[in-house]
C-alpha cells in the first residue's frame, strides 16, 4: 500500500510542480494577490473630496469650513458659487459631498437662532454616503456645542458651566478600527480556497483528458489510495500558501496574530478537507479541464459572497442565512479572524472546528464514493 501511495504522490508532485509557470502561479501569485487585495479591500472612508458652497462668507461659515477641512476626513477641493456647478461636480463624481451654507448663516448664529447647514451627498454608494453623513453630523454637533457654550458664557458669565455626557469608547481587538485588519485574514482564506479548489477540480479530469487514466486503471492502486495521492500534494501546497500569506499579512500589513499558529494550521487542515472534497467532486463529474474550471468558479463565487467576507451574514435574508451553514468558508473565516485578531482558542471556536470536520468528512466521502476506476 505505502509503495503504491508513494509512487502516486511522486507522480502528482512532478506533474504539478514540473512547470515553472505553475510553480509561479501556486506560490508567488498568492503573495501578490494578498498585497493587492490588502490595499484594495478597504472600507475606511477618508480624504473625502468635498466642495464648499458658502453663500454667507462670514467668520462663522469659514470657521465651520475649517473644522471640516481639519477633521482629517474631508478634503476641500473646490469652492463653488452656483447651483449648476454643484450639480456638475456631483454628476461627474468629482466630489462626494458638497457643504452648503446660505446667506445669513453667521447672523442667525449670532442672534441665537438655528442656522441651517446642508450637506449634499453622492448616494450612489449608500454605505460610503452613510459614513460621510455620520462624520459630518459629528463635526456639526461639536461645532454646535461650542457655539452654545460661548453664548452661555456671554449671557451668564465665564464661570457658567453646562453639564453633559462625554462618550469614551474603546474598541477591543482592533484598536484603531482599521478595516484592513478585518479583511486581510479573510483574503488569506479566499486565496487558499480558490487555489486548492481549482487544482483539485482538475486533478482527476486531467488524467482522463491526457489519456493516462487507462494506465491508472490497470494498476493495483485502490480507489482510496488514488484519492489520497491526489489530495495530499494539494494539502501541502495549501499549508505552504497559508504560511506565505500569513507572513505577508503580519510583516507587510502589520495585521496582529494574537492566537495559536498550530491551531491555525489545524483549522486549515479541516478546511482543506472540504475545499479539496468539492474540487474532487467537480473533477469526477467533469469531462474536460475547461468544464471543471468553469464549474469550480460557479461554486467559488457564491461561497465567497455567502461567507461573511464582505457582507454580514446577519443582514442576509433568513433563508440565505440557513444556506450559509453549508458553506465551509463561513466557519474558516470565523476561525482565522478569531485567531488573528482576538487570540481565542479551541474553547471558543470548537463549534466552527466541529462544523468544518463534519462538512469535510461528508464532502470528501461523497467525492471518494463518486470516483470509479473506469472510463
Amino acid at each position: 500500500m505505502f509503495e503504491r501511495l508513494k509512487a502516486m504522490l511522486i507522480k502528482e508532485f512532478i506533474q504539478v510542480l514540473r512547470d515553472p509557470k505553475m510553480r509561479f502561479i501556486i506560490f508567488i501569485i498568492p503573495i501578490f494577490q494578498t498585497i493587492v487585495f490588502g490595499y484594495a479591500v478597504n472600507t475606511d472612508v477618508r480624504d473625502i473630496k468635498t466642495a464648499v458652497y458658502d453663500q454667507d462668507n462670514s467668520p462663522a461659515s469659514r470657521d465651520l469650513t475649517a473644522r471640516f477641512a481639519g477633521s482629517g476626513y474631508f478634503r476641500i477641493v473646490e469652492h463653488v458659487y452656483g447651483d449648476r456647478r454643484v450639480e456638475e461636480l456631483i454628476d461627474r463624481g468629482t466630489v462626494k459631498a458638497v457643504l452648503r451654507m446660505n446667506r445669513g448663516f453667521g447672523a442667525e448664529l449670532g442672534a441665537g437662532r438655528v442656522a441651517p447647514l446642508q450637506i449634499l451627498l453622492d448616494g450612489t454608494d449608500s454605505n460610503t454616503a452613510g459614513i460621510v453623513l455620520n462624520y459630518a453630523g459629528k463635526i456639526a454637533a461639536g461645532y454646535n456645542d461650542r457655539i452654545r457654550l460661548e453664548q452661555a458664557a456671554q449671557a451668564f458669565g465665564p464661570s457658567f458651566r453646562i453639564g453633559g455626557v462625554e462618550l469614551e469608547s474603546r474598541a477591543w481587538f482592533n484598536d484603531n478600527l482599521e478595516s484592513r485588519n478585518f479583511y486581510v485574514p479573510a483574503v488569506i482564506a479566499n486565496i487558499v480556497f480558490i487555489i486548492t479548489m481549482l487544482l483539485s477540480s482538475m486533478a482527476v479530469v486531467r488524467e482522463k483528458e491526457i489519456g493516462t487514466m487507462e494506465q491508472i486503471i490497470v494498476t493495483p492502486i485502490r480507489r482510496g489510495e488514488f484519492i489520497l495521492g491526489k489530495t495530499v500534494p494539494f494539502i501541502l501546497i495549501g499549508f505552504i500558501d497559508v504560511a506565505l500569506i500569513t507572513l505577508v499579512a503580519a510583516f507587510w500589513f502589520d495585521v496582529p496574530i494574537r492566537g495559536s499558529i498550530p491551531l491555525l494550521f489545524g483549522a486549515t487542515a479541516l478546511f482543506l478537507m472540504s475545499s479539496l472534497g468539492f474540487g474532487l467532486l467537480i473533477s469526477t463529474v467533469s469531462r474536460t479541464q475547461q468544464q471543471a474550471m468553469m464549474s469550480a468558479f460557479f461554486f467559488i463565487f457564491p461561497a465567497m459572497l455567502l461567507s461573511g467576507f464582505a457582507f454580514p451574514i446577519e443582514n442576509m435574508p433568513e433563508p440565505v442565512q440557513w444556506l450559509t451553514f453549508l458553506n465551509p468558508l463561513r466557519y474558516y473565516l470565523v476561525i482565522i479572524r478569531g485567531i488573528f485578531l482576538k487570540g481565542v482558542g479551541l474553547a471558543i471556536l470548537w463549534q466552527q472546528f466541529f462544523a468544518l470536520f463534519l462538512l469535510g468528512i461528508v464532502i470528501l466521502g461523497f467525492a471518494v464514493s463518486r470516483f470509479r476506476k473506469t472510463l
